[in-house]
């Protein structure tokens, strides 16, 4: 904030819901308004063009993109009620203005006016007033035109003010209505113990709705129907899903995800999935716990659901199965492409990005900066008054972001930290943290420190720009809205390429290609992604020179997985003569321009019908996903399956799991993007090392108050969407070192290396 602006605390008297959203700021006497979501500034136009921005209504003021939505859609209400109010006074004004007065409403202007007029009022006939007109006249037969005015408009005032009364009664019986509403939900889910997250799910509000619409007459569901005749209703429901996903498949072909899901009783459940890109939908899942130790036991499992899938899909549509990188899913995953010569198995790329994270949070400077940040965010997160005094200055939002692990959780709340580094250094030097009682404390002493230090955010901002490449492609690679395969092995070279150029001495960047290129190769290596990387046209025509050995062995590979006439591969051959050449339509204009908007699976099937084999081909390679781990957040609850021993309550509650699952999977979009409190419990224990008190020691007499929080809408900010991820990844592929993937000779972390990067 520029100099000479003076924070004003808005006081109780401001009743309009806006100010809750707002800070007002004094300029010597101008007031200004700022934001709390996106810090716009407004120097004129007062709390309504505020309204107007959170509101997102086009006008007077641009539209915040960070403000929640259930402020947004408070602001819209607000906004309407204010227009209905004002287009309601305008109607009365016309109305009276176009009435003429009967007779008889003499006498209710004159009991008005009696006690301060000394005129005997009399009324005078109207026929003898030109159209529309009515006055009262004195007792010497003189209109007085104004008085008569000035009383019409009384009785209108009268009018307006009764009409108010009557709405602020209404507004006050719907926020009474509301209440009880939201106090009878909140009974519920407090005595049935369930998750808070619950009012998140795309069903909650549908049930509201039919249940007011059913009226006071409705009457909730029995236990038993619930258990019986609803849940086979519903079973067929989400079955008769699976019809546009077998269609889908027959074009596109589809990856079989393998999860496996541990109970707290030391069970174990495998779970398969079917993506294509109409989504994702359960296929099956069932206890394991006798074989999951024994690849020998896993791989007649595999061979037998993708037997299973084929015969509902069509033999061969199943292109790759997606397990974890564990020893024995691997064994497994090789004897399986040896049984099945027509499909690869590959482990799951979120995983390996995962376990590159991990080594890279264990190098000693990377750990010791981790630790540093770490305290800074358990010392806020543990008192009240802090955490008020943080969202204050960075607007109502967290510098803590989960993630889907601990390693992802790491960087990206480091990134966070670093584009909220104004704001904390803000907030440390001004008044209100100097009269912060915690302020003096051991820990806040420590904050200061960690904020005032450039060695701290030097560290902090090398090690986001060393990561960030790596959490974009973990983003593109966990996306189910739009198949990632054509992008990763691009997605490995820029994560490459980024390193290079931040640290450039080859001692320096070569101990993290080591990292990235020691994991690639133990669990995570398929020609599938060399043949993405070839097919996508926004990377191919943008290698310099030849393409590199390992790309085109992936895509020949590919071919004859894939493809076993051999006259059909020999036309491939052809037409990927006519791909590098550009011929046909693949050199229209339309279509250059189309190679960095449409997905790479979309743009060969609208240009490539020259090359009817070669496209049929990509579509379905560049139709594929490359996790299996997106679903490991929809929480499960497998153990009353384990727990119970009757055939047919077994057989029941897995039907019941499969809705369940399903269900979740059609709203999965959706819950990933709700803001998450970070110290909510169903962070789990990714954000632990981040918001545990553990070293945190509360004063004498002090008791932690979360009631003490202002009541500030937690919200995260927008990582952007996956199409804007991938158009990161952009063009211009000319670094040989990078293809070759030349490595240092000596093969170690080079943990003792990293001491200048600081």
């Amino acid at each position: 904030m520029a100099s000479g602006f003076e924070l004003v605390p808005i006081t109780p008297q401001k009743t309009d819901p806006a100010w809750k959203h707002c800070q007002m700021f004094k300029n010597g006497d101008k007031i200004h308004l700022k934001c709390l979501y996106c810090g716009k500034l407004f120097k004129g136009g007062g709390i309504h063009r505020i309204k107007e921005h959170l509101a997102g209504h086009k006008g007077n003021a641009c539209t915040c993109f960070r403000v929640p939505q259930e402020v947004r859609l408070l602001m819209r209400q607000s906004l309407d009620g204010s227009a209905t109010k004002r287009r309601r006074k305008e109607k009365i004004d016309e109305v009276i203005s176009n009435i003429t007065q009967p007779s008889n409403h003499v006498g209710l202007f004159a009991n008005q006016v009696e006690l301060n007029s000394e005129l005997e009022l009399v009324p005078v006939h109207t026929d003898s007033l030109e159209p529309n007109q009515s006055f009262l006249v004195n007792s010497k037969g003189r209109a007085d035109k104004n008085k008569v005015r000035r009383k019409r408009q009384k009785e209108q005032n009268i009018s307006i003010e009764v009409l108010d009364v009557t709405h602020l009664n209404t507004l006050l019986s719907s926020e009474r209505r509301t209440d009880h509403v939201d106090m009878a939900i909140a009974r519920f889910l407090y005595d049935i113990g369930a998750p808070l997250d619950s009012v998140k799910s795309d069903y909650f509000q549908p049930m509201i709705d039919a249940i007011a619409f059913a009226g006071p007459e409705a009457v909730g569901p029995s236990y038993h129907n619930l258990r019986g005749p609803i849940l086979k209703n519903i079973l067929e429901e989400v079955k008769g899903d699976f019809g546009k996903f077998a269609s889908a498949c027959e074009k596109t072909g589809c990856s079989l995800m393998v999860e496996k899901w541990s109970t707290t009783t030391g069970g174990a459940f495998l779970s398969f999935l079917i993506y294509c890109p109409e989504g994702t939908i359960l296929w099956k899942t069932f206890d394991a716990s006798d074989y999951i130790n024994s690849s020998d036991s896993l791989v007649e499992v595999l061979k037998q659901v993708v037997e299973e899938v084929e015969k509902k899909i069509g033999e061969k549509n199943v292109l790759q199965v997606i397990t974890s990188g564990e020893e024995n899913f691997c064994i497994a995953g090789k004897k399986l492409m040896e049984m099945i010569p027509s499909l690869y198995w590959t482990p799951c790329a979120d995983e390996c990005i995962d376990l590159i994270l991990k080594d890279f949070a264990e190098l000693d400077w990377i750990r010791s900066t981790l630790k540093q940040a770490q305290s800074m965010t358990r010392f806020i997160y543990n008192h009240s008054a802090v955490l008020n005094l943080l969202r204050r200055y960075t607007f109502g939002k967290d510098i803590i972001e989960p993630g889907e692990s601990q390693f992802v959780t790491n960087f990206l709340t480091l990134r966070r930290i670093v584009d909220h580094k104004p704001n904390l250094q803000s907030m440390v030097t001004s008044p209100d943290w100097m009269e912060c009682l915690h302020s003096k404390d051991p820990a806040g002493l420590d904050l200061l420190d960690h904020v005032s230090s450039q060695t701290f955010w030097a560290s902090c901002t090398l090690i986001t720009h060393l990561t960030n490449p790596l959490l974009r492609l973990l983003k593109i690679v966990r996306s189910e809205k739009r198949a990632a395969m054509g992008y990763v092995y691009a997605g490995i070279y820029r994560t490459k390429e980024a390193i290079k150029k931040e640290l450039m001495k080859k001692e320096e960047y070569m101990i993290y290609w080591n990292i990235i290129d020691r994991r690639l190769s133990k669990t995570w290596c398929s020609p599938l992604h060399s043949a993405g990387f070839f097919l996508n046209p926004k990377f191919f025509y943008s290698v310099e020179g030849d393409m590199p050995v390992d790309v085109m062995s992936g895509m020949f590979d590919c071919i004859e997985r894939f493809v076993s006439d051999t006259k059909v591969q020999d036309k491939i051959m052809k037409e990927i003569t006519l791909y590098k050449t550009i011929s046909g339509d693949l050199s229209r204009k339309i279509a250059v321009r189309a190679r960095d908007t449409l997905h790479p699976a979309e743009w060969w099937s609208t240009y490539g019908g020259g090359c009817p084999n070669l496209s049929h081909l990509a579509i379905r390679i560049l139709s594929q996903t490359c996790s299996s781990s997106g679903c490991r957040n929809l929480k499960i609850p497998f153990e009353q399956i384990h727990n119970t021993r009757n055939w047919l309550e077994q057989r029941r509650l897995n039907d019941l799991i499969f809705v369940q699952y399903n269900l979740r999977l059609r709203i999965k979009y959706n819950l990933e993007k709700d803001p998450i409190d970070p110290m909510a419990p169903e962070t789990g224990n990714v954000v632990e090392d981040w918001v545990t008190g553990k070293d945190i020691h509360m004063q004498e007499g002090e008791i932690p108050d979360w009631t003490a929080l202002d009541p500030l809408s937690v919200s995260s900010e927008s990582l952007g969407s996956v199409a804007d991820e991938t158009e990161e990844l952009g063009t211009g592929f000319d670094d040989s070192e990078i293809f070759t993937g030349t490595k240092c000779e000596d093969d170690s972390t080079g943990e003792d290396n990293t001491g200048n990067q600081q």
